[in-house]
């Protein structure tokens, strides 16, 4: 899965630390996130969207590559 959470959340000058903070999650977590290692669950990813006033698809989509 990909995503464009760092893109975002850089554009925002905001910490991973930061973000995590407004969506309940650890600095890690989003660290995670970024680097596709983590899928977040349903609840976290509407709130990340919420954040960022984008849908769950603007955020996360397949990697189609494989």
């Amino acid at each position: 899965m990909e995503n464009c959470i760092r893109t975002l959340r850089e554009e925002r000058s905001w910490t991973q630390g930061q973000l995590g903070s407004q969506v309940g999650v650890t600095r890690q977590t989003i660290l995670f996130i970024e680097k596709g290692k983590y899928v977040p669950s349903l609840p976290l990813a509407l709130k990340l969207s919420k954040v960022f006033n984008r849908t769950v698809n603007e955020l996360f989509w397949l990697d189609t590559t494989d």
